[in-house]
Protein backbone atom coordinates (compact mmCIF):
# COMPACT_ATOMS: atom_id res chain seq x y z
CA UNK A 1 0.00 0.00 0.00
CA UNK A 2 1.41 3.36 -1.14
CA UNK A 3 2.27 5.93 1.95
CA UNK A 4 -0.02 8.32 2.58
CA UNK A 5 0.10 11.74 0.16
CA UNK A 6 0.94 13.79 3.79
CA UNK A 7 3.98 11.62 4.18
CA UNK A 8 6.26 13.76 2.51
CA UNK A 9 5.43 16.70 4.30
CA UNK A 10 6.57 15.43 7.90
CA UNK A 11 9.40 15.81 10.14
CA UNK A 12 10.74 13.12 11.64
CA UNK A 13 9.23 14.46 14.86
CA UNK A 14 5.63 14.47 13.64
CA UNK A 15 6.14 10.85 12.60
CA UNK A 16 6.64 10.19 16.34
CA UNK A 17 4.21 12.61 17.73
CA UNK A 18 1.31 10.54 15.03
CA UNK A 19 2.65 7.25 16.47
CA UNK A 20 2.83 7.84 19.64
CA UNK A 21 -0.44 10.30 20.22
CA UNK A 22 -3.21 7.69 19.36
CA UNK A 23 -4.40 10.32 16.48
CA UNK A 24 -5.44 8.52 13.13
CA UNK A 25 -7.50 5.79 14.33
CA UNK A 26 -9.90 4.28 11.79
CA UNK A 27 -13.40 5.07 12.51
CA UNK A 28 -15.10 3.40 9.57
CA UNK A 29 -17.93 4.28 7.13
CA UNK A 30 -21.19 4.49 8.24
CA UNK A 31 -23.89 2.56 7.50
CA UNK A 32 -25.81 5.07 5.65
CA UNK A 33 -23.83 7.26 3.58
CA UNK A 34 -24.53 10.64 1.30
CA UNK A 35 -22.07 11.49 -0.99
CA UNK A 36 -21.39 14.94 -0.58
CA UNK A 37 -19.63 17.19 -3.63
CA UNK A 38 -18.61 20.15 -2.49
CA UNK A 39 -18.03 23.23 -5.15
CA UNK A 40 -16.74 21.79 -7.78
CA UNK A 41 -17.62 24.07 -10.61
CA UNK A 42 -16.34 26.51 -12.74
CA UNK A 43 -14.52 28.70 -10.48
CA UNK A 44 -12.54 26.32 -9.04
CA UNK A 45 -11.89 23.79 -12.27
CA UNK A 46 -11.70 26.41 -14.57
CA UNK A 47 -13.55 25.59 -17.90
CA UNK A 48 -11.38 23.12 -19.02
CA UNK A 49 -8.10 21.17 -17.99
CA UNK A 50 -4.81 23.42 -18.52
CA UNK A 51 -2.19 24.50 -15.86
CA UNK A 52 -3.03 26.13 -13.16
CA UNK A 53 -1.36 29.22 -14.12
CA UNK A 54 -3.09 29.83 -16.76
CA UNK A 55 -6.47 28.52 -15.73
CA UNK A 56 -6.09 31.46 -12.99
CA UNK A 57 -5.52 34.25 -15.67
CA UNK A 58 -8.91 33.77 -16.39
CA UNK A 59 -10.57 32.34 -13.14
CA UNK A 60 -8.72 33.14 -9.85
CA UNK A 61 -9.93 30.61 -8.11
CA UNK A 62 -8.85 27.65 -10.51
CA UNK A 63 -7.25 24.61 -9.17
CA UNK A 64 -5.99 23.74 -12.50
CA UNK A 65 -5.23 20.03 -14.17
CA UNK A 66 -5.66 18.67 -10.24
CA UNK A 67 -9.34 19.49 -10.48
CA UNK A 68 -10.25 17.91 -13.33
CA UNK A 69 -8.72 14.76 -12.50
CA UNK A 70 -10.44 14.74 -9.66
CA UNK A 71 -13.40 15.22 -11.64
CA UNK A 72 -12.74 11.90 -12.99
CA UNK A 73 -12.81 10.01 -10.02
CA UNK A 74 -16.14 12.07 -8.34
CA UNK A 75 -17.83 10.76 -11.63
CA UNK A 76 -17.03 7.31 -10.61
CA UNK A 77 -17.97 8.25 -7.03
CA UNK A 78 -21.31 9.58 -7.82
CA UNK A 79 -21.93 6.93 -10.45
CA UNK A 80 -21.60 3.93 -8.05
CA UNK A 81 -23.50 5.76 -5.29
CA UNK A 82 -26.64 6.44 -7.99
CA UNK A 83 -26.67 2.69 -9.07
CA UNK A 84 -27.12 1.76 -5.12
CA UNK A 85 -29.62 4.60 -4.07
CA UNK A 86 -27.64 6.56 -2.05
CA UNK A 87 -27.98 10.35 -1.76
CA UNK A 88 -25.90 12.89 -3.94
CA UNK A 89 -25.58 16.51 -2.56
CA UNK A 90 -23.64 19.04 -3.90
CA UNK A 91 -22.43 22.65 -3.11
CA UNK A 92 -21.68 25.62 -4.91
CA UNK A 93 -22.02 29.74 -4.17
CA UNK A 94 -24.15 31.68 -4.62
CA UNK A 95 -24.09 35.68 -4.47
CA UNK A 96 -25.74 38.90 -5.64
CA UNK A 97 -25.24 40.18 -8.71
CA UNK A 98 -23.25 43.77 -7.08
CA UNK A 99 -21.47 41.42 -4.89
CA UNK A 100 -22.66 43.18 -2.12
CA UNK A 101 -22.86 40.25 0.18
CA UNK A 102 -19.19 38.81 -0.58
CA UNK A 103 -18.16 40.19 2.75
CA UNK A 104 -15.14 38.86 4.24
CA UNK A 105 -14.36 36.74 0.93
CA UNK A 106 -13.28 40.56 0.23
CA UNK A 107 -10.80 41.05 2.70
CA UNK A 108 -8.06 38.20 1.72
CA UNK A 109 -7.69 38.50 -2.11
CA UNK A 110 -6.32 41.29 -4.08
CA UNK A 111 -8.17 40.22 -7.42
CA UNK A 112 -11.46 39.87 -5.32
CA UNK A 113 -13.27 42.81 -7.08
CA UNK A 114 -13.00 41.12 -11.02
CA UNK A 115 -16.20 40.44 -12.66
CA UNK A 116 -14.68 39.74 -15.59
CA UNK A 117 -15.43 36.04 -17.02
CA UNK A 118 -14.44 34.04 -19.98
CA UNK A 119 -15.41 34.40 -23.43
CA UNK A 120 -15.09 31.11 -24.17
CA UNK A 121 -16.46 29.62 -20.80
CA UNK A 122 -19.66 26.92 -21.33
CA UNK A 123 -21.45 29.42 -19.16
CA UNK A 124 -20.86 32.65 -17.77
CA UNK A 125 -21.49 31.79 -14.30
CA UNK A 126 -18.74 30.36 -12.10
CA UNK A 127 -20.76 28.77 -10.21
CA UNK A 128 -22.41 26.50 -12.51
CA UNK A 129 -21.47 23.04 -11.47
CA UNK A 130 -19.26 20.96 -14.09
CA UNK A 131 -21.37 19.38 -16.25
CA UNK A 132 -19.39 16.22 -16.56
CA UNK A 133 -20.39 15.74 -13.10
CA UNK A 134 -23.86 17.81 -12.49
CA UNK A 135 -26.31 16.95 -10.62
CA UNK A 136 -29.92 14.99 -11.70
CA UNK A 137 -33.76 15.15 -10.59
CA UNK A 138 -33.04 13.02 -7.08
CA UNK A 139 -29.87 15.17 -6.38
CA UNK A 140 -29.84 17.83 -3.88
CA UNK A 141 -27.80 21.71 -4.04
CA UNK A 142 -26.85 22.89 -0.94
CA UNK A 143 -26.31 26.98 -2.01
CA UNK A 144 -23.74 28.64 0.14
CA UNK A 145 -22.11 31.75 0.93
CA UNK A 146 -18.78 30.59 3.20
CA UNK A 147 -16.99 28.20 3.51
CA UNK A 148 -18.58 25.58 5.23
CA UNK A 149 -21.61 23.68 3.53
CA UNK A 150 -23.28 23.76 6.76
CA UNK A 151 -22.87 27.45 7.90
CA UNK A 152 -26.90 28.51 6.67
CA UNK A 153 -28.00 26.35 4.52
CA UNK A 154 -30.57 23.56 5.28
CA UNK A 155 -27.76 21.05 4.90
CA UNK A 156 -27.83 19.19 8.33
CA UNK A 157 -31.89 19.22 7.90
CA UNK A 158 -32.14 17.30 4.94
CA UNK A 159 -29.42 14.94 5.89
CA UNK A 160 -31.73 14.20 8.71
CA UNK A 161 -34.80 13.90 6.46
CA UNK A 162 -32.48 11.56 4.20
CA UNK A 163 -32.06 9.58 7.84
CA UNK A 164 -28.15 9.65 6.70
CA UNK A 165 -25.63 9.26 9.46
CA UNK A 166 -22.26 9.70 7.05
CA UNK A 167 -20.81 11.47 4.56
CA UNK A 168 -18.60 10.45 1.81
CA UNK A 169 -17.04 13.96 0.88
CA UNK A 170 -14.97 15.05 -2.40
CA UNK A 171 -14.60 18.26 -3.71
CA UNK A 172 -12.57 21.47 -3.02
CA UNK A 173 -10.87 23.18 -1.40
CA UNK A 174 -9.09 20.72 0.65
CA UNK A 175 -7.64 23.41 3.16
CA UNK A 176 -11.04 25.61 2.53
CA UNK A 177 -14.29 24.80 2.27
CA UNK A 178 -13.71 21.01 2.67
CA UNK A 179 -11.93 21.20 5.89
CA UNK A 180 -14.72 24.11 7.64
CA UNK A 181 -17.77 21.22 6.03
CA UNK A 182 -15.93 18.17 7.56
CA UNK A 183 -15.17 20.02 11.07
CA UNK A 184 -18.89 20.89 11.08
CA UNK A 185 -20.13 17.06 9.87
CA UNK A 186 -17.81 16.16 12.72
CA UNK A 187 -19.27 18.29 15.44
CA UNK A 188 -22.70 17.04 14.54
CA UNK A 189 -21.43 13.41 15.42
CA UNK A 190 -21.09 12.43 11.55
CA UNK A 191 -18.97 9.77 10.46
CA UNK A 192 -16.74 11.20 7.45
CA UNK A 193 -15.08 9.51 4.72
CA UNK A 194 -13.12 11.77 2.49
CA UNK A 195 -12.04 10.11 -1.01
CA UNK A 196 -8.64 11.26 -1.55
CA UNK A 197 -8.43 11.32 -5.17
CA UNK A 198 -11.45 13.65 -5.16
CA UNK A 199 -10.19 16.27 -3.25
CA UNK A 200 -8.11 18.77 -4.50
CA UNK A 201 -6.33 22.57 -4.05
CA UNK A 202 -4.11 25.11 -5.35
CA UNK A 203 -1.50 24.30 -3.31
CA UNK A 204 -0.15 21.18 -2.88
CA UNK A 205 1.25 21.47 0.67
CA UNK A 206 -2.11 22.66 1.62
CA UNK A 207 -3.71 19.33 -0.02
CA UNK A 208 -1.61 17.35 1.37
CA UNK A 209 -0.90 18.49 4.86
CA UNK A 210 -4.84 19.37 5.81
CA UNK A 211 -5.62 15.63 4.09
CA UNK A 212 -3.20 14.72 7.14
CA UNK A 213 -4.75 16.81 9.79
CA UNK A 214 -8.34 15.71 9.13
CA UNK A 215 -7.37 12.21 8.64
CA UNK A 216 -5.42 12.35 12.51
CA UNK A 217 -8.66 14.01 13.76
CA UNK A 218 -12.26 14.63 11.76
CA UNK A 219 -12.49 11.99 9.51
CA UNK A 220 -10.81 9.25 7.28
CA UNK A 221 -9.06 9.37 4.00
CA UNK A 222 -9.49 6.82 2.03
CA UNK A 223 -8.49 5.56 -1.85
CA UNK A 224 -11.83 5.83 -4.08
CA UNK A 225 -11.41 2.08 -4.44
CA UNK A 226 -12.24 1.31 -1.03
CA UNK A 227 -15.21 4.11 -1.29
CA UNK A 228 -16.21 2.20 -4.16
CA UNK A 229 -16.32 -1.13 -2.39
CA UNK A 230 -18.00 -0.28 0.42
CA UNK A 231 -21.05 1.40 -1.34
CA UNK A 232 -21.08 -1.94 -3.18
CA UNK A 233 -21.27 -3.46 0.09
CA UNK A 234 -24.30 -1.53 1.25
CA UNK A 235 -27.65 -2.83 0.87
CA UNK A 236 -30.28 -1.58 -1.62
CA UNK A 237 -33.19 0.85 -1.13
CA UNK A 238 -31.63 2.25 2.08
CA UNK A 239 -33.01 5.90 0.92
CA UNK A 240 -36.36 5.60 -0.16
CA UNK A 241 -37.05 9.03 0.03
CA UNK A 242 -34.73 10.92 -2.21
CA UNK A 243 -36.90 13.34 -3.64
CA UNK A 244 -37.28 12.77 -7.30
CA UNK A 245 -38.63 9.21 -6.14
CA UNK A 246 -40.38 11.27 -3.54
CA UNK A 247 -41.96 12.98 -6.19
CA UNK A 248 -42.64 10.44 -8.80
CA UNK A 249 -44.62 8.68 -6.05
CA UNK A 250 -46.82 11.44 -5.10
CA UNK A 251 -47.42 11.86 -8.83
CA UNK A 252 -48.50 8.37 -9.31
CA UNK A 253 -50.86 8.60 -6.09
Amino acid sequence: MSEPIWNAFLTERDRAVFAASGYGALQGFGQRPAILVIDVNYNFCGDRPEPILESIKRWRNSCGEEAWAGVSAIRRLIAAGRAKGLPVLYTTGVRREDDWDAGSWAWKNSRSAERVLPANAPRADGNTIVPDIGPLPDDLVVYKQKPSAFYGTPLLSWLILLGADSLIVTGTTTSGCVRASVLDAFSNNLRVSLVEEGCFDRAQASHAINLCDMHAKYADVVKLDEALAQIDRLPEGLFPNLPGRVAAARAAA
